[in-house]
C-alpha cells in the first residue's frame, strides 16, 4: 500500500465506561459488537476499510475524503436514531500516514483519533485539511471553525462540526433563484411590448 495522503475516521461511544459499570461487561461488549456490525455494513458503499477496533472505538481508512464525510454523517445519524446506543462521536482528518504490517501510523492517524476525543456526543468533527480535500460538498453544512489543542499534537488543529443540510435549505435557495430568474424575464417582456407596440 502506497504511503502519502490518506483520510482516517475514528469513532467511539460517549459514556461507554459508565455503560460498562452500570450494565456489566457482557452487555457493554454486545453494544460494541452491535455498533461494529452496523458500521461494517456501510463501509463498501463509502470506499472504506476497517483497520481495527479497540474497546468501543473503531478506526477506518477511507479512499475518498468526500466519502469519509458522508460515512461520518451516516454513522452519526443512524446511531443517533437508535436508542439502543449511547451517542457516537467521530473525528476525521486527511494527511500523511504509512502502512506497516497491516496497521497505519502517522500524523493523520493521530489527529483523527484526537479529534474523535474532542468531538461531542453525536458530533462529526472534520479537520480543515479533510474539508478542503473533500471539496466542501454542497449537501453538507460545516459549522464554525474552532482551533483544537490536541494531546501530543504540537500545533493546534482547525476543525469544524458537520451536518447534513436540511431539505428546506435547498428548496429555499431554489425559490430565491427562480424569483431572480422570473423578474428579469418580466422586465424584458414589457420592454419588448413597448418597442413593438
Amino acid at each position: 500500500m502506497a504511503d502519502g495522503e490518506h483520510t482516517f475516521l475514528f469513532m467511539d461511544l460517549v459514556g461507554f465506561t459508565a455503560l460498562t459499570a452500570e450494565q456489566g461487561d457482557d452487555s457493554a461488549a454486545e453494544v460494541a459488537l452491535s455498533l461494529y456490525a452496523r458500521v461494517r455494513r456501510l463501509l463498501p458503499a463509502h470506499r472504506s476499510e476497517e483497520i481495527k477496533t479497540i474497546g468501543d472505538a473503531m478506526m477506518i481508512r477511507v479512499e475518498d475524503p468526500r466519502c469519509a464525510v458522508d460515512l461520518g454523517l451516516r454513522i452519526s445519524e443512524e446511531i443517533g436514531e437508535d436508542s439502543g446506543f449511547p451517542p457516537v462521536r467521530i473525528g476525521l482528518h486527511t494527511g500523511s500516514a504509512v502502512c506497516r504490517g497491516g496497521d497505519w501510523y502517522g500524523h493523520a492517524v493521530n489527529v483523527a483519533a484526537r479529534l474523535c476525543s474532542a468531538a461531542g456526543g453525536g458530533e462529526v468533527l472534520v479537520s480543515d485539511a479533510a474539508r478542503v480535500a473533500a471539496g466542501e460538498p454542497a449537501h453538507v453544512e460545516f459549522g464554525a471553525r474552532r482551533l483544537h489543542w490536541l494531546k501530543n499534537v504540537p500545533e493546534p488543529v482547525a476543525a469544524r462540526p458537520v451536518a447534513t443540510c436540511s431539505l428546506e435549505q435547498p428548496r429555499t435557495a431554489l425559490r430565491e433563484l427562480a424569483s431572480r430568474v422570473r423578474r428579469p424575464a418580466a422586465g424584458l417582456s414589457m420592454r419588448f411590448r413597448e418597442v413593438t407596440g
